[in-house]
């Protein structure tokens, strides 16, 4: 990106507001960008230990099908799942609340004894299978910040603030020699005069 200035003093001011203020910003944005890397880490690990919880669950179903070929999985069923938006270092993610079953009745006395604890076996993998979602979606929402957050520190990093700074110092080198050269300039001017004079004197005597 390249930066637009003019060889002027109003031109210098306004690189050095721009400089300052993205000099400034820089270690909010750095913060910013720490802390979403620490939670995309720690979100990314929730994530990945739900899913492993999930797939030993599923293990431990496959281990008793012959019983649930007996169960009924619709006798459970989710009727809401509360979810919460919460805001991370200026990013709004999910966050799970509570999660409504509804558990269908049945009778105890024609059902296996092990029902009720297929009804809670249901609802835990659906709970932790929701749990995981919710987490993914998490997840994106907060490594999509951090990547525009990591582009933004670079920008200021790598481009406008080096690039300011180069202005600015063309700008100065630029009005230095334009100062050096209006003073010689002067000088010679005097000492045109000086000389002029001095033969304007000869002249007259």
């Amino acid at each position: 990106m390249a930066i637009k200035f003019q060889y002027n003093k109003t031109s210098l001011q306004q690189q050095r507001k721009q400089l300052r203020v993205r000099e400034r910003a820089l270690p909010t944005i750095k913060s910013k960008e720490s802390a979403l890397r620490m939670e995309v880490k720690r979100t990314k690990e929730h994530v990945e230990e739900m899913e492993r919880q999930l797939e030993e669950s599923m293990q431990s179903y496959d281990s008793i099908v012959a019983l649930w070929n007996e169960f009924d999985p619709s006798i459970v069923r989710v009727n809401d799942v509360q979810i919460e938006i919460k805001r991370f270092a200026g990013v709004q993610i999910p966050e799970l609340g509570e999660i409504d079953f509804e558990v269908r009745p049945f009778s105890l006395m024609t059902t296996p004894s092990w029902y009720m604890d297929g009804t809670q076996l249901i609802k835990s993998m659906a709970s932790i299978g929701i749990e995981a979602e919710v987490g993914r979606i998490k997840l994106d929402l907060l490594d999509h910040a951090r990547r525009k957050t990591t582009q933004k520190v670079n920008l200021f990093e790598k481009v406008q603030i080096p690039g300011y700074q180069d202005a600015i110092r063309k700008i100065k080198r630029y009005l230095e020699d334009e100062e050096s050269l209006s003073k010689a300039s002067q000088k010679i001017m005097r000492s045109n005069l000086e000389e002029k004079a001095k033969d304007k004197k000869g002249e007259e005597l």
